[in-house]
C-alpha cells in the first residue's frame, strides 16, 4: 500500500476507533433498557429520552457492525445485544409493522407511519444477526422485509415520516432503501427472492429516476412515473443520488454485474459535479435540475451525511474503475469535511451546518444526533 493510502487509513481508523465508537458508547448507550438515546445536543448532551426506532436499528447497524468488520470489542456486542432486545420487545406493532417512536421504556407513542424505521430496523437486524446468531434477530428481519414489500406495493402507499409528500408521489427514496435493506438481508440469508427483490427496486430506479439525457437522478416522480411539474419535478438531491448508487454498486458486486457498477459510478460523477457548491464548497442538499430555485426550502443546508456518503462512494469507485477523478473528489470532499464538521476533542462530528458552513441547531429530519453516517461510512472505507 502506498504511504499516501496508508496515511488516509490510518486517519479514517483512528477517527472511527478513538472518536466516533468512543462517543456513542460514552453518550448514546441506554444501559437501563437498551438501545439508543440520541435526542441530544452534537456535543452529547441529553435532551429528551424519546426512542426513534428509525434510530435504534441504524445504532444497531453501527455497533454490529464494528464489531462484524473492525473489532471484536465486547463493549460494543453488548450495545448491539440491547439495541436489538430493545427493538425485539416494543418496535413492533400488533400486525409486525415497526413502529415510529417510543418512549425510553418503550410506550409507543407514534405508530408505524414510516417505511425508513422497518428498513432500518431489518438492516439493523440483519447485521446483529451475523455478530451473534440470534435467531430471533433474522426471523424478525425477514418478516420485517415481507411486511415491507407488501407495504409499499398497496396503491396510496405514503407511510414516509418523517417527510411528508402530497398523494400521487412516487419517492426515489423508497426503492432505494429497499435495495440496500434487501441485498443485505440476501447476504445474510442467501435467500435468492430476497435478492431478486434487490434487483427489483434496482431496476426501478434506473428505469424511471435516473434520466441519461438530462445525466441526474430525479428524488420526485408521479404516481405513474412521469416527471412532475414545477420545482418538484426538478429536484435533484446530490448526497441522497451518491448514497443510491452505492447501494447499486454492492449489489452489481453481489450479482456479478459489472454493467450495474459502471452506470453507477458514472451516476455518482454526476452528481458530485453537479453537487459541489462552487461558492462556498461543500455538498449542496439539494439543486435544481435546470438551475432555478431549489425545492424544498432548506435546499442551502449542508449536513454531514451527503459529504460521509460521498467518501465511501468516491474511495469504492476508485477502487473499482482506477478513474483520477475519483480521488481527486474524495480529497476535495474529504479536506472540505474535515475542516467544517470536525468537533476538536469530542471524538464525532458536528452535523448541521448553513451554506457557509456555519453551525446551526435546526432539526433535519428527526430531533436528534445521528449515530449511523459517519460510523457506516469509517467501516466501509476501511473494509476497502
Amino acid at each position: 500500500m502506498s504511504s499516501v493510502l496508508e496515511s488516509l487509513k490510518r486517519s479514517y481508523r483512528e477517527l472511527l476507533i478513538d472518536g466516533v465508537i468512543p462517543f456513542w458508547l460514552r453518550h448514546g448507550v441506554d444501559s437501563t433498557h437498551g438501545g439508543v438515546l440520541n435526542c441530544m445536543t452534537e456535543e452529547g448532551v441529553r435532551l429528551a429520552e424519546d426512542k426513534y426506532i428509525w434510530s435504534q436499528g441504524r445504532f444497531l447497524w453501527t455497533m454490529a457492525a464494528y464489531y462484524n468488520r473492525v473489532e471484536r470489542d465486547k463493549r460494543v456486542l453488548d450495545a448491539a445485544r440491547g439495541t436489538a432486545e430493545f427493538l425485539l420487545r416494543h418496535g413492533r406493532d400488533e400486525a409486525g409493522r415497526w413502529v415510529y417512536r417510543t418512549s425510553r421504556d418503550g410506550v409507543v407513542m407514534e405508530g408505524s407511519i414510516s417505511i425508513y424505521a422497518d428498513c432500518f430496523a431489518i438492516y439493523g437486524l440483519s447485521e446483529y444477526y451475523r455478530a451473534a446468531g440470534d435467531p430471533a434477530a433474522l426471523q424478525a428481519a425477514v418478516a420485517g422485509f415481507e411486511q415491507a414489500r407488501r407495504r409499499v406495493a398497496q396503491p396510496g402507499f405514503n407511510d414516509t415520516a418523517p417527510y411528508r409528500i402530497p398523494p400521487n408521489r412516487r419517492l426515489h427514496a423508497v426503492p432505494m432503501i429497499l435495495t440496500e435493506t434487501a441485498n443485505e438481508l440476501a447476504r445474510t440469508t442467501g435467500d435468492a427472492m430476497i435478492l431478486e427483490a434487490a434487483r427489483g427496486y434496482s431496476s426501478e430506479i434506473f428505469r424511471f429516476f435516473v434520466q441519461p439525457q438530462r445525466a441526474c437522478l430525479f428524488e420526485y416522480l408521479d404516481g405513474d412515473y412521469q416527471p412532475l411539474p414545477g420545482p418538484e419535478g426538478r429536484t435533484v438531491n446530490p448526497g441522497h443520488a451518491i448514497e443510491s448508487m452505492w447501494f447499486q454498486i454492492h449489489l452489481g458486486q453481489t450479482l456479478g454485474d459489472a454493467a450495474l457498477v459502471r452506470q453507477a459510478c458514472q451516476v455518482i460523477r454526476w452528481h458530485i459535479e453537479k453537487g459541489w457548491d462552487e461558492e462556498h464548497g461543500g455538498i449542496l442538499l439539494a439543486i435544481d435540475a435546470d438551475g432555478g430555485e431549489p425545492y424544498p426550502d432548506n435546499w442551502h443546508r449542508k449536513p454531514w451525511w451527503p459529504h460521509t456518503e460521498a467518501l465511501y462512494a468516491l474511495l469504492l469507485a476508485a477502487k473499482l474503475t482506477g478513474e483520477p477523478w475519483c480521488r481527486v473528489w474524495h480529497d476535495r470532499v474529504r479536506e472540505w469535511s474535515l475542516v467544517h464538521y470536525t468537533m476538536t476533542g469530542a471524538g464525532e462530528w458536528r452535523q448541521r451546518l448553513d451554506r457557509t458552513g456555519m453551525p446551526i441547531d435546526e432539526v433535519v429530519a428527526l430531533p436528534v444526533k445521528d449515530p449511523f453516517h459517519l460510523p457506516r461510512a469509517l467501516i466501509l472505507i476501511l473494509g476497502l
